[in-house]
């Protein structure tokens, strides 16, 4: 359970950028470049990938170090040794941010699917609560393919079951401001899922411990070049287990979530 105390004494605002990588070697130089160009240091977390994108990586990270220090932010490369899925990339950078005492990091996918020019008004919202996890509602193009439309409209609707509220407006955009240390403190406790299920699972069990959560709508799009690391059946079987282990968690939940209810509302916000 967060501690409202802890909310209210939340640190300022001071993020960095998390970025988990696996064969995105075409579209992480674009990434990081509108990254930093919004002031951000980026935490490159590659999670096995293949020898194409390991030399994209290391690129970046020298140019990163020829920069002029105090212009151009720099870039941190972790390096897993094989791939642990999305999930266990991302737990990576998180902890890494910690450890480099950034108080805040924008969780950003690898493939140019997010909208960087709206990287400001995550920052905006994230200083004005510097304690409220700041979380991407995307408004999709033509380029989404309609299975995963319909996917994420069922997961949505699983989602509102098992945190009895309609709070969590998006649960799959991996674009989100997380506050570290209440985020952390969470991924400790209750170990959530490595791979795809991963996003989906920190938001519930977020929303459970009373964290507050605003949301940003922003634009997400599916380039054509694109690579996806989705796979339809088994990551779709992966979040399919999950909700059934989130649906149990919820039932012995259920007074205390509905207690709240009844208190008032969880602190979401729509921006």
């Amino acid at each position: 359970m967060t501690d409202p105390a802890a909310i209210r004494s939340a640190p300022a605002l001071r993020a960095c950028a998390v970025v988990p990588v696996y064969d995105h070697e075409h579209a992480i130089g674009a990434v990081v470049t509108g990254l930093q160009a919004a002031g951000l240091h980026c935490i490159l977390v590659d999670d096995g990938s293949g020898a194409a994108c390991a030399r994209e990586l290391d690129r970046i990270a020298v140019a990163a170090q020829a920069a002029l220090p105090g212009v151009t932010p720099g870039v941190t490369l972790i390096r897993r040794a094989t791939n642990g899925g999305k999930g266990a990339a991302v737990s990576d950078g998180l902890r890494a941010a910690l450890a480099a005492g950034w108080t805040h990091a924008l969780q950003v996918d690898a493939d140019g699917q997010h909208a960087l020019g709206d990287v400001p008004r995550f920052l905006a919202a994230g200083a004005a609560r510097p304690g409220a996890l700041i979380a991407g509602l995307p408004a999709f193009d033509a380029s989404m393919p309609r299975t995963r439309y319909y996917f994420r409209y069922l997961t949505h609707v699983l989602v509102w079951i098992n945190t009895l509220s309609l709070d969590v407006r998006d649960s799959m955009c991996g674009y989100r401001l997380y506050p570290l240390a209440p985020v952390l403190a969470m991924l400790a406790a209750e170990h959530p899922g490595s791979r795809m299920d991963f996003d989906i699972e920190v938001l519930v069990r977020l929303h459970w411990r009373g964290l507050p959560m605003q949301w940003i709508t922003t634009r997400v799009s599916y380039p054509e070049d694109g690579v996806s690391h989705f796979r339809m059946l088994l990551d779709n079987a992966l979040i399919t287990r999950l909700h059934a282990r989130l649906f149990l968690g919820m039932l012995w939940r259920a007074p205390r979530l509905l207690a709240r209810r009844l208190r008032g509302p969880a602190g979401a916000l729509h921006a």
